[in-house]
């Protein structure tokens, strides 16, 4: 059985979680799975997973977003019309790269299949490869599996690992996946929540890092194989926090969230995409916005200090996640991706002093 970091004894970070540990902390958010495995005609290990910022439609209401592009090897539609107007006025939709046209297709039909007729929104889609288990290139998703995805979409708790959108990826070289975790802000102006999802698809096995310990070090191919030896990949990175943020302070969280890619050892190789969508649920913007509007808030600059602590420490954990709740998944020309081996992270977090024993090696 998998578990998350927690589960284990372990945790990166010094804020406080939300109550479940998940991007669904920050009210509203809601996150739906479809996850396609399948061995005839084709060996298919993909799927789709949803976003959705707000509790109602999408046409009805909007919210502002910023969008960072760490390493840009790889597509999110819809993230020119963020950087242009700060506006988020889709659904997220992540999966493989082989599908990352049918996510935005069917998110630009799907107001006019729900009797919304004019176009408003730009459909904000992304990708990351999993062609290492998937044999993608027959196109296996379709749009009912988007629609399935968007409907599927609830708040509670997140599945993660193998599953959705992340069914077919590798992080690290290890099996990885869809990840999630929150942070919480306690401040002069109240109570605020930071939550991260991710679509992790990147990264080396000895650059990787939990908890400032070089995992990735100790657990070599001896240990557990890798069927590629790489650099490359690439990673998604949504961002959510109901703190009130105007377009710029939503760029300012998501350039951030590198700095949690980077404590998990990612570096933005050169053909890698490392992409990152922060939206604040805070002010929320009428879809058709033909009138002024107003009553918005603004957190103040000089005290976003501790969300940029929340979404990195969020990030990375939610990387993590990613890993350990994956399980070992075979895919096309049987290729084994192996899921990071729990026991064995235990020991090596342990000799760090992380965790339930406190003995440390030097260093």
């Amino acid at each position: 059985m998998r578990a998350r970091l927690r589960d284990l004894g372990l945790k990166v970070g010094y804020l406080p979680t939300g109550p479940l540990n998940a991007i669904t902390d920050v009210a509203g958010v809601r996150v739906g799975h479809v996850t396609v495995i399948e061995d005839n005609p084709h060996v298919l290990r993909t799927g789709v997973t949803a976003i959705h910022p707000l509790n109602v439609p999408y046409w009805e209401e909007t919210v502002f977003a910023g969008f960072h592009n760490y390493n840009g090897f790889g597509e999110v539609t819809g993230s020119h019309w963020i950087e242009e107007t700060g506006i988020l006025t889709s659904p997220i939709c992540i999966g493989s790269a082989f599908s990352v046209g049918v996510l935005r297709d069917t998110l630009l039909a799907n107001p006019q299949r729900n009797g919304i007729d004019e176009r408003l929104h730009q459909p904000m889609a992304g990708e990351t490869f999993d062609g290492v288990l998937n044999d993608g290139w027959h196109g296996p998703i379709t749009r009912s599996h988007v629609e399935d995805a968007l409907a599927a979409a609830k708040t509670g708790p997140v599945e993660e690992g193998a599953v959705g959108g992340g069914t077919g990826m590798m992080c690290h070289e290890f099996k990885g996946g869809i990840g999630t975790s929150s942070r919480v802000v306690d401040g002069p102006h109240g109570s605020f929540t930071v939550g991260a999802l991710v679509q992790s698809n990147y990264g080396n096995r000895k650059d990787l890092i939990i908890d400032g310990v070089p995992v990735g070090r100790h657990i070599g191919y001896d240990i557990t194989d890798s069927p590629q030896r790489r650099d490359e990949g690439s990673i998604v990175i949504v961002v959510a926090t109901d703190a009130p943020l105007l377009p710029p302070q939503c760029r300012r969280l998501a350039r951030r969230a590198g700095i949690g890619l980077g404590r998990v050892g990612g570096f933005g190789s050169n053909r890698s995409g490392d992409f990152i969508i922060a939206f604040s649920t805070a002010n929320r913007l009428p879809f058709q916005d033909t009138g002024i509007v107003g009553g918005l808030k603004m957190y103040p600059n000089e005290e976003m200090n501790d969300l940029f602590r929340a979404v990195a420490e969020a990030v990375e954990e939610a990387i993590v996640n990613s890993m350990t709740a994956a399980g070992t998944m075979q895919g096309k020309d049987g290729t084994v991706v192996h899921a990071l081996p729990l026991d064995r992270l235990v020991e090596v977090m342990a000799l760090y002093g992380r965790g339930p024993q406190t003995e440390k090696v030097k260093v």
